[in-house]
């Protein structure tokens, strides 16, 4: 079942498509700067009459971005990776304590997947940052290989464990990203009523290889953050400001495309599939990303920054339409595929609004830009 590395990053990339980074390299940010304003004089739509007031700049200080920044590291990125790492070690455990004779089902297979939904919901969490160390190298595909467009998984996994009934953390390390992460997982506990001794093995496997991935993030931010959100450099860029608001929206973008467009086909032929599908918990993911979107916008020390040049009705405004998308999301089926249809495509629409607001509220109160390559579309 091992697959050749490049094939396998070439598949990676083809399925992945908008998951991997959006987010311009730091070296290049001049380029990035150019880019930025062209899609925002390219987007003369991005001006309508529910935001077309005017949005005063605030003026942050390079202490008080380097406050800001240093926050975001320390309270809200590193912990995130923290706790994914965690919750998969739990699994693990769980995991070592189970399948210490297989056959496994019932109760001890529930507790399982219900481990697993955690773990899912906190990467979902993580997947706010989009770049540094999580997408160096497309890392993050071994974590979470989605949208899984071709239905790779399914049989990769299967197949994997067929030819591997003792599969190792260290033999699983060097297969491809199809097979490791949270959807592999996923395939393992809930295609099966029942666990084997291989499949056994390969949550013990995977839980350990992804544990180990996520620690070596975590470590590399507790290391590195200053040079990954540009800490050092506020003085003379707003490039990490920039860098997380833009990553922040990317992910509530490619949500609202690859996890609810796209597989329940609102706009166009249905393609893929929503998250955590065999699982039937896509709300669950979604909720998960939303609560990430909320907290982060309405952190305390972000708030503290736009009000203090009287722009409250920012906060405010996401606030609400937050609150309001979250109220809807948790009135439908955990399985969002079998929510009506006028309920998904209300879902969408919510999403659109916040995504506007974040472009023409938030991002023009910060004094930054819409990413260069915002794939929204709205």
């Amino acid at each position: 079942m091992k697959i050749n590395h490049a094939l396998a990053m070439a598949l990676s990339a083809l399925s992945a498509g908008l998951l991997i980074s959006c987010v311009k390299p730091a070296d290049d940010n001049k380029a990035a700067e150019v880019d930025s304003e062209k899609v925002v004089q390219d987007s003369p739509a991005d001006v309508d009459s529910a935001s077309a007031e005017k949005i005063v700049a605030v003026d942050i200080s390079p202490e008080t971005q380097t406050t800001y920044l240093t926050h975001v590291a320390d309270e809200i990125v590193i912990p995130a990776y923290a706790d994914v790492a965690k919750q998969s070690d739990l699994l693990n455990e769980l995991a070592q304590k189970h399948c210490q004779q297989a056959p496994v089902s019932g109760d001890e297979l529930q507790s399982l997947r219900a481990q697993w939904l955690v773990l899912a919901q906190a990467w979902a969490s993580a997947e706010m940052v989009n770049f540094g160390p999580a997408t160096a190298s497309m890392s993050n595909l071994y974590i979470n290989y989605y949208p899984d467009e071709r239905g790779l998984v399914h049989s990769g996994v299967a197949d994997l464990i067929a030819a591997n009934p003792k599969l190792t953390p260290e033999q699983l390390a060097d297969e491809s990203a199809i097979v490791q992460g949270v959807p592999g997982l996923e395939e393992a506990l809930y295609a099966n009523d029942s666990l084997d001794a291989g499949q056994c093995a390969y949550v013990l496997s995977a839980t350990s290889a992804l544990s180990t991935r996520l620690k070596a993030i975590e470590k590399n931010w507790q290391q590195n953050a200053t040079e990954l959100l540009a800490i050092d450099k506020t003085a003379e860029s707003d490039r990490g400001l920039n860098q997380w608001v833009n990553s922040l929206l990317s992910l509530i973008e490619t949500m609202k495309s690859n996890a609810i467009d796209q597989p329940l086909g609102l706009t166009g032929k249905a393609k893929g599939h929503l998250p955590a599908a065999t699982a039937g918990q896509s709300r669950a993911i979604i909720n998960a990303k939303l609560d990430t979107i909320n907290k982060a916008m309405t952190d305390p020390v972000l708030t503290a920054i736009l009000n203090s040049n009287g722009e409250s009705k920012v906060t405010d405004n996401l606030s609400t339409a937050l609150a309001d998308t979250t109220t809807l999301l948790a009135q439908m089926p955990e399985d969002l595929a079998k929510a009506d249809k006028a309920d998904q495509k209300a879902l969408y629409d919510h999403l659109t609004t916040v995504t506007r607001l974040i472009k023409r509220q938030l991002i023009p109160a910060l004094g930054i830009r819409v990413g260069f390559n915002s794939t929204d579309g709205d």
